[in-house]
């Protein structure tokens, strides 16, 4: 996540000069024997000050004070001397005497407030602007320098009443458009941003900052096309205004472009080097470039140059952690710890899933997150309750209906699901895949909508308009997630399946769909959701999923042709150094056996064989297993002998494919839902004696099982017996069970029963 390139706001009006004249003298005080010196030296100092004559108006304007401390104007216009010298608090001590001595002047507490605002002392600005506007309601200035004192002062919405008025007394003031576009910004308002930066436009086509702003907007709003138009009419106004480089950069990011979008960002630090912002989204490009290393360095720059940039402490870390870079690991994940405890914005809750079993701490981390980008939106009107309809309509929200791993575990589901009972309809706000998974999906749904363009409150708004009874969230918090879609409400009932292993943190998600296994009844306060439990595991399954009849030879995968492989296919990002730990003492106590790895990127493969070295390891006894087809990975899980899985974040995905391929999977089960998936499925395969609960245990029986080959044997004659006679890979079963939940909702739903946990009985 990225972060914002917002252009600040226009500054306050210029310093009024009007009332400047000998007339507003404090006629209290006595004439002095000379006046018409007096006069002819302040006129001279006023005619210096016209031609830009600065230090000799000064000099006249304080020999004029000389001679009378209580000179009105020759205080003010002093405060305006050293405004515009750069002395602003030098100019708050002349204001503040001036209105002294004319209380009744509106331009004495204009300034004061301008000054003021200057020197970051907003309550106070906010005062003399608020007293300028009980002098002179009518005066716009005031108003319009007002509101951008409760800007300053993070009060959006008294702001732009503010904006409002000075607009209702000068339409044509083309900065208070744009300001009012800045709060209604803030506000989550683009739409109405939007027609701000529009009209602000109008006013001053040249407006580089407003074109800027403007497209921000729309790149909110989903309108990327149209956002990039601003950006490239901003930077034709201002080629050298780094927050235009650097927002092209993050809508070319949402356009899936990351070689053009890091053009961009390095476009905009070569104009501003220390941009911690464009280092931050900088770091982004590369990562989803797979330049990983590249990353670490930019997050790196980026926190050195901003140590308190949101949540990028945590992305540097799983960043770190994708090259199995364990420098510093245990320090940098206790400091984060520390920082969310202090509800920091420290980390997004996916990356920190991976570097901690801390339920309190994931729960926190989500809702920290939450809360500040995608907080309760009461924006749409509150839904009313709609009649029961015959069938129950489905939205199912993703960025993956195409060749993925969510894909490819739901698609049966999906074409399973009774449509006598069920209408579905799939949001796909993923790129536009045309694969064979795609065209799989798109045929199972009754309606497969493609939302990539319009903004989270449109798809909000289409959901309702389509009314859909069950909104089913498969992203959470993963990439390319929506997490704003249900912040507005998408439909009166909202659930998390899948996609992320975790809560949302947030109660506008009503349901989080798992199984006993997962959640235990004493974990239940950690989630902000009511639990589905469904009877066996919460994982859906494709049992049509193919694989690939030729199993490789060992040879062929660079394999040893014998001795025991251990191997976990797991992301490398998940590998921990206490996992890695007991790793090496298994390897160290079974002679010839190898570890067998999935390989991300070349980088982790180096650290990880460095790493081995470091333990005692021979680094050639861990091998990398490069990607391939599904149907060729499948079958190539036949040459290994075991799969160890990883703690906190267990084997997921990976854990039903080797299941599915006949590979045996070994767990350590933990205290978190990411840490308790392995051993859900093995629980739903009824395997549950590969299920261990320490890491003393873990090793011990992974140890045992190399050393007792007719034990192992015998695992793999269970697991081959239980594929197809145990609920693990029983499609049609599980759609059954899912069905039962999105039923009991419903009705709850429509008799008023206010949610609750939601347990599935299992069927005959």
């Amino acid at each position: 996540q990225g972060c914002h390139g917002r252009i600040p706001g226009a500054a306050a009006d210029e310093l009024i000069l009007a009332g400047t004249h000998l007339q507003n003298v404090n006629p209290h005080m006595a004439p002095t024997a000379n006046a018409a010196l007096l006069q002819t030296t302040f006129q001279q100092a006023q005619a210096l000050h016209q031609q830009g004559m600065l230090p000799q108006a000064q000099a006249l304007y304080e020999q004029v004070l000389q001679q009378q401390p209580q000179h009105f104007d020759a205080l003010h216009l002093l405060g305006i001397v050293a405004y515009q010298n750069n002395q602003p608090q030098r100019a708050v001590d002349f204001f503040r005497r001036a209105v002294a001595i004319n209380p009744a002047s509106v331009a004495a507490h204009i300034n004061l407030g301008n000054a003021l605002q200057e020197t970051h002392q907003f309550e106070a600005a906010l005062q003399s602007f608020e007293r300028a506007i009980t002098l002179a309601p009518d005066h716009a200035d005031a108003h319009y320098n007002c509101g951008n004192t409760l800007a300053a002062l993070n009060r959006p919405q008294a702001a732009l009443a503010r904006y409002h008025q000075a607009l209702t007394l000068k339409p044509d003031h083309a900065e208070a458009h744009y300001n009012s576009g800045l709060a209604l910004h803030a506000l989550n308002q683009y739409e109405a941003a939007r027609v701000c930066f529009e009209r602000a436009i109008a006013l001053a086509p040249d407006h580089a900052d407003a074109h800027c702003n403007h497209g921000l907007a729309l790149h909110e709003l989903k309108q990327l096309d149209a956002a990039l138009v601003s950006f490239e009419r901003t930077l034709a106004l201002a080629p050298e205004l780094p927050e235009a480089h650097y927002n092209r950069g993050r809508t070319l990011m949402e356009r899936n472009q990351p070689d053009a979008a890091l053009v961009s960002f390095d476009q905009a630090l070569a104009l501003k080097a220390d941009y911690a912002e464009a280092h931050h989204n900088r770091g982004n490009a590369l990562l989803e470039l797979r330049r990983i290393d590249e990353a670490v360095e930019s997050y790196a720059c980026a926190i050195k140059l901003k140590p308190d940039c949101d949540y990028l402490q945590g992305l540097l870390l799983h960043a770190k952690a994708q090259v199995c870079d364990w420098r510093t690991t245990e320090s940098d994940v206790a400091l984060l710890a520390q920082k969310i405890q202090h509800h920091q914005k420290s980390t997004p809750p996916f990356a920190f899933l991976a570097l901690t079993d801390s339920l309190s701490l994931q729960h926190t981390a989500a809702q920290i997150w939450i809360n500040d980008k995608f907080p309760v939106n009461n924006a749409l009107p509150a839904m009313r309750k709609r009649n029961r309809s015959d069938k129950i309509r489905l939205g199912y929200y993703s960025a993956d209906f195409h060749n993925h791993a969510t894909a490819y575990l739901m698609a049966e589901l999906f074409e399973r699901h009774d449509k006598n009972q069920f209408e579905l309809f799939a949001f796909s706000f993923g790129p536009a895949q045309n694969d064979a998974m795609r065209k799989r999906l798109s045929a199972a749904f009754d309606q497969f909508i493609d939302v990539r363009n319009p903004s989270d409150k449109a798809i909000a708004q289409l959901s309702r308009q389509l009314e859909i009874d069950i909104a089913v969230d498969l992203k959470g918090y993963t990439q390319n997630a929506r997490s704003g879609i249900f912040a507005y409400r998408a439909a009166p009932i909202q659930a998390s399946y899948l996609g992320y292993p975790g809560t949302m943190g947030t109660h506008t998600i009503d349901y989080l769909i798992a199984d006993k296994t997962l959640i235990p009844q004493a974990s239940q306060p950690y989630y902000a959701e009511k639990i589905v439990y469904l009877p066996h595991s919460y994982q859906v399954n494709d049992h049509q999923r193919a694989i690939a009849a030729i199993t490789p030879t060992r040879a062929s995968l660079g394999l040893p042709d014998k001795g025991f492989v251990f191997c976990c296919f797991n992301n490398n990002f998940k590998i921990l150094p206490a996992t890695f730990d007991i790793w090496m003492r298994i390897l160290k106590q079974i002679e010839n056996s190898m570890l067998w790895l999935f390989e991300d990127n070349p980088s982790a493969a180096r650290n990880l064989r460095h790493e081995a070295q470091t333990r005692g390891v021979a680094a050639d006894r861990l091998i990398f297993a490069p990607r391939m087809p599904l149907p060729e990975h499948l079958a190539r899980h036949r040459a290994a002998d075991l799969f160890l899985d990883t703690l906190p974040y267990n084997a997921h995905t990976t854990a039903s494919d080797a299941l599915w391929a006949g590979l045996p999977v070994l767990t350590c089960m933990g205290e978190a839902f990411a840490s308790r998936v392995a051993a859900s499925l093995l629980n739903a395969i009824d395997l549950p004696e590969l299920i261990t609960t320490t890491a003393q245990a873990y090793e011990a029986l992974a140890v045992s099982l190399a050393m007792n080959p007719a034990r192992l044997q015998h695992i793999k004659y269970k697991l081959a017996h239980n594929q197809l006679t145990t609920p693990l890979f029983n499609t049609a079963i599980f759609t059954r069970h899912l069905e039962n939940a999105y039923t009991q909702m419903i009705e709850r739903y429509h008799a008023d029963v206010p949610l609750d946990h939601i347990h599935v009985q299992p069927l005959s």
